[in-house]
């Protein structure tokens, strides 16, 4: 017997190239198999019959080389059929042939150019823009149906959510506003000294602080925090399928999820800017009675008499706008979660990244709009 006739036979009935299949097809004897193959010389023809009658074993690897050679020859699903194959044998070539059939599981990898790659940040911009809209229409809606049926606000969820996003935040934000009033006055106490306007210190505490630091660092601990949360949760949620079960029960994911964390926050985040304020002056106070010799009832009347009313409330009104901002994103992001844990990873590191920015530009916008309007 030759060498190729060890593994495949060839002969023609009817019309029909009938090769049989002989021996152990294994991964062992691949090559073998491999050099019998292309030695047989085949070309397309109208049918091709495999026969399995004088196969011992068979498994993925050899079925593999076998169909890649039957295709590599022309032949197509059409032209190939299959007699007198073991059932183990014919369920594992379905296999391998359904396997082949499928697209690659990821293309060539490219790399992009810097042009390409701008073009292509553009382009995920505005999708994630656009995406970001869509979910602003669909919460206003569900405010409006909440509006004209009030019982269906989520109150000990909202209650819930308000004491992990404010109560608990407490001591990170009063620590961090704290520590920021020490170094702004320190700094500004150093540049006051040399010209003797250490007065003016408390002016500059008072102003910075409840006009800008304040709001700007709680918004950007909230977003770090309770943002990064939100698309945790809520992904989570969506990895075990738990939202689609929401959706079946016939309730809203937006009303059960969404509204009560927007809800709790844009009601929580003033008030921690309102501790922020108190706090970031306590740390001026501190500094300028440590070393500008300028005492805590000294502090208070001259912050009194130069401090607007308007500095801590422009304050109180940037932090609503920043709340709901980071609670859209952050709650819109966790939606958009795949169903696998490094999208939950990749989509609150998002959140966190989107909340900052939009919350420095938010700022920027509301010190231009303020000024414009001599507030």
């Amino acid at each position: 017997m030759s060498e190729a006739g060890r593994w495949i036979h060839h002969e023609v009935e009817e019309g029909a190239d009938i090769l049989y299949l002989t021996g152990v097809w294994r991964l062992s004897n691949l090559i073998a198999i491999a050099d019998a193959l292309r030695a047989l010389g085949l070309a397309a023809r109208k049918h091709f019959v495999l026969d399995g009658s004088r196969l011992q074993e068979l498994d993925t690897a050899a079925s593999f080389i076998l169909y890649r050679y039957l295709a590599t020859i022309g032949c197509t699903e059409a032209m190939v059929s299959a007699r007198r194959f073991a059932r183990k044998h014919e369920r594992l070539l379905a296999l391998v042939h359904e396997r082949m059939a499928c697209p690659p599981a990821a293309g060539k990898s490219m790399h992009l150019g810097l042009l390409q790659r701008l073009g292509a940040a553009a382009i995920n911009m505005w999708r994630l823009l656009q995406s970001h809209n869509a979910f602003v229409g669909a919460l206003a809606l569900e405010l409006l149906s909440l509006i004209r049926r009030p019982k269906l606000f989520r109150l000990k969820e909202t209650v819930s959510q308000f004491e992990t996003i404010c109560l608990d935040a407490i001591p990170i934000v009063a620590l961090v506003t704290f520590l920021i009033g020490v170094v702004f006055a320190y700094l500004l106490g150093l540049q006051a000294q040399r010209y003797g306007a250490n007065i003016f210190v408390v002016d500059g505490v008072g102003l910075a602080i409840c006009r800008e630091l304040s709001p700007l660092l709680v918004a950007v601990i909230v977003a770090g925090r309770s943002g990064a949360a939100f698309t945790a949760q809520i992904g989570t949620m969506k990895v075990q399928e738990e939202i689609d079960a929401i959706s079946t029960l016939g309730l809203s994911p937006i009303q059960v999820l969404v509204i009560p964390r927007l809800a709790a926050i844009t009601i929580a985040l003033p008030l921690l800017v309102f501790v922020g304020d108190l706090m970031g002056i306590a740390g001026g106070m501190l500094i300028a009675a440590w070393q500008l010799d300028i005492f805590a009832s000294t502090f208070l009347d001259r912050l009194h008499s130069v401090l607007p009313m308007s500095a801590p409330v422009v304050g109180m009104v940037k932090a609503p706008v920043f709340a709901a901002f980071i609670a859209i994103i952050a709650c819109r992001m966790g939606m958009l979660v795949a169903r696998d844990a490094r999208s939950v990873g990749m989509n609150t590191t998002s959140t966190v990244v989107q909340s900052v920015v939009w919350v420095i530009v938010l700022d920027a916008v509301f010190a231009v709009v303020f000024q414009r309007l001599e507030i």
